[in-house]
């Protein structure tokens, strides 16, 4: 598989952003937390609201506080075979929209993050694909596909709605059955995708 990051880097970001927003480290914090006895995650989450921590840098610190979920300590290529165990034979399907997608680019521009049920594709600015088993027989890839004008309607065929993914970042997606699926019309929309996202 294609070098993939996990959750790791989404700590070590959030970490970044706790020590930017409020001069402190999670060690600091991890002891303040500590000290004030609290017990439940509401209540730490209502004390870090009135000290202005929110967003990734709060969930940090009740994750660090009330532990971690088990899936944000796996590896990305954990993460991705949990996502095939009762699936194997769809696995060389999700490598090769993985190698399309990160071929698509000059190396270093796509970057591939496994999460718990799904792996996706970002360009620097933000997500632009994303590769789900949704079924024991098709992997999903979603695609984040704002204009279909300018000649991309007469390829526009095999494209059908994202509701299935359940994410609102994706806005068409296209079923794979087989390696065979992953075809130059499945590369050409990956590009549109990167393009209409960098």
């Amino acid at each position: 598989m294609v070098d993939a990051k996990d959750w790791r880097e989404m700590h070590e970001w959030s970490a970044q952003l706790l020590k930017r927003q409020t001069g402190h480290g999670v060690d600091d914090w991890n002891a303040r937390i500590k000290e004030t006895g609290i017990t439940s995650r509401d209540e730490l989450q209502q004390w870090l609201r009135t000290r202005d921590i929110n967003g990734y840098a709060q969930q940090l610190l009740i994750m660090e506080r009330f532990g971690y979920p088990e899936f944000l300590l796996k590896t990305a290529e954990e993460l991705v075979a949990d996502q095939f165990l009762d699936r194997e034979h769809l696995r060389p399907v999700f490598n090769e929209v993985i190698e399309a997608g990160v071929g698509i680019a000059h190396q270093g521009l796509v970057e591939v993050q496994a999460r718990k049920t799904y792996v996706t594709l970002r360009t620097r600015r933000r997500k632009f694909a994303m590769v789900k088993p949704t079924t024991k027989t098709r992997v999903d890839l979603g695609l984040r596909i704002v204009d279909l004008s300018g000649g991309h309607q007469r390829f526009a065929a095999r494209l059908q709605s994202a509701k299935v993914l359940r994410d609102d970042a994706m806005t068409h997606r296209i079923p794979l059955s087989s390696v065979q699926d992953v075809d130059d019309e499945v590369c050409y929309w990956l590009a549109v995708a990167f393009e209409q996202n960098t």
